[in-house]
Order: C-alpha cells, then structure tokens, then sequence
C-alpha cells in the first residue's frame, strides 16, 4: 500500500525502539518511551514544504504529535509541518 500525504502534510517512518539498554537489560513494550525522531517517506502536496523538506530526511517531532499508523508491519506518523520541531543532519 502506498499513501500520498497531501497539502502541508509529511509520512514519517518512526524510527525503531530500542529493545535493550546498553547493560542488556531488556525493556518491555509497556516501559518503552516513544521517540519523536523518524525518516521522511512521502512529503505532500505542497509547494513551499517541499523545498523544506525530501524524503530521506531525518526529522524531530513532537511528543504528542500526528497520526500514528500501521503499515506492513512497520510504524508510520503522519504530521502537519507545524508538528516537524527539526531536521536532523548527521
């Protein structure tokens, strides 16, 4: 399945969550944090957004931020730009 996310909106491929600490010792999925950081798959409609931001890009965004869904397995997050807090460069 692929999703085309229009106007100002972004899909953002949620990064995965860590399984164990550095120590080994492993975390159950109730004690997870969620991470608000993700890669960009599709980028939307609009025009200014996509001079800002590509897919491939690897972005921050809020707490409580988007839409999460699931596809193939994999977790997604479909944000406004007003959610994207910044771009990460490595």
């Amino acid at each position: 399945m692929k999703i085309k996310p229009l106007d100002d909106r972004v899909l953002v491929e949620a990064a995965p969550q860590e399984e164990k600490t550095a120590s080994g010792i492993i975390i159950p999925d109730t004690a997870k944090e969620k991470k608000h950081l993700g890669t960009i798959v599709e980028v939307g409609t609009d025009e200014e957004l996509q001079k800002i931001v590509k897919p491939g890009n690897k972005v921050l965004y809020g707490k409580y931020a988007g839409e999460e869904i699931k596809i193939d397995n994999k977790e997604f997050v479909l944000l406004q730009r007003s959610d994207i807090l910044a771009i990460v460069e490595d």
